[in-house]
């Protein structure tokens, strides 16, 4: 980006994460070179990147090197209520959700998806330094490095994308990650859910959490699984008046949602809170709100380490796969 003024688009954006009708077709700005206001900080439109509140926007600039790469600016805060730290560290999981909401910025801004417009996310992965994770006096300021691969269109319009991304932070790598999503028209989209969306059947009763401190959490609120009465298998648990989670009405669960689950059953299964050290997720289809979701999780054999384990982690939904996720951790530690 250049200098330019900047350009917003006040409308509310559409995604798998937020099922808005709203459509702006306004061409986006395209900056070429360095960020803009390299001394001043704010974030990008809270639209780019599929959030109703600017509170939980984590990009704050972004930058075109050329027609496939960008430079994306972050900073994650030293306390979140929902991403709490692990350990001294920053939750592994706002990196994820950081990758995502780059991805979803790059289409609106650079290859033109108008907003209101729905995303499909296929994949989402991640992997962290957890030594360059560290809380410290002032949030962290990052730097990413996103290269876009496998660019589809649909006539002129963005049709999907897969993308790479490098986080930085004063020079060092602190994750790497990527993502591949699909994007429709709100028309699309509401042809294609049609069915399931007129079904008009209520969302099931909310069960009750899981123990907190026995998937790493400390309020019952940030629970998202339910006890079944079987060993490494659980009920997800859906309260769409989470603030962070369903930050915004949507008509299905949201994917970090189920990133959630898979770190939460991930540390149930170890019998200890654990630091992710990677994901690997891969998302089949919507996990709706009008039916139960099953999690299980179980070890992956030989993985084992005296540094770290993996989880293999799947959730159905009447008799289908939803989402599929191996999350690496930080072996418990041993007294």
């Amino acid at each position: 980006m250049s200098t330019s003024t900047f350009r917003s688009h006040h409308a509310t954006a559409g995604t798998a994460d937020a099922a808005a009708t709203t459509k702006d077709t306004t061409a986006p700005p395209t900056w070429h070179g360095v960020l803009r206001h390299p001394t001043l900080t704010t974030t990008v439109p809270k639209e780019f990147v599929h959030r109703a509140s600017v509170a939980e926007v984590m990009l704050t600039d972004w930058a075109r090197t050329d027609d496939s790469h960008f430079t994306v600016a972050a900073q994650w805060p030293r306390g979140h209520s929902f991403f709490t730290t692990v350990e001294g560290c920053h939750d592994p999981l706002i990196a994820a959700e950081t990758i995502r909401q780059a991805g979803s910025l790059l289409a609106h801004a650079e290859f033109g998806v108008p907003l209101g417009y729905n995303f499909l996310m296929w994949e989402l992965g991640f992997a962290v330094h957890p030594e360059r994770l560290r809380v410290e006096s002032t949030p962290a300021t990052l730097d990413i490095e996103v290269a876009c691969s496998d660019i589809k269109r649909r006539g002129a319009n963005l049709a999907g994308l897969r993308y790479e991304a490098v986080v930085r932070r004063d020079g060092h790598t602190v994750a790497t990650g990527g993502a591949s999503f699909t994007c429709t028209s709100p028309r699309v989209y509401q042809r294609l859910r049609a069915e399931r969306l007129g079904r008009g059947r209520p969302q099931p009763p909310l069960t009750a959490p899981t123990a907190p401190q026995t998937v790493g959490r400390v309020s019952p609120m940030d629970v998202v699984l339910s006890p079944t009465g079987e060993q490494g298998r659980w009920q997800l648990r859906v309260d769409t008046r989470h603030p962070v989670l369903f930050e915004h009405p949507v008509d299905h669960v949201p994917g970090m949602m189920l990133l959630e689950a898979a770190r939460q059953a991930t540390a149930a299964t170890l019998g200890s809170p654990t630091l992710p050290l990677s994901v690997t997720s891969t998302f089949a289809r919507y996990a709706e709100l009008d039916a139960s979701c099953m999690i299980e999780a179980r070890r992956l054999p030989g993985s084992g380490t005296d540094r770290e384990e993996s989880v293999l982690v799947t959730a159905h939904q009447e008799g289908e796969p939803v989402f599929r996720a191996t999350v690496t951790a930080a072996a418990p530690r041993t007294m």
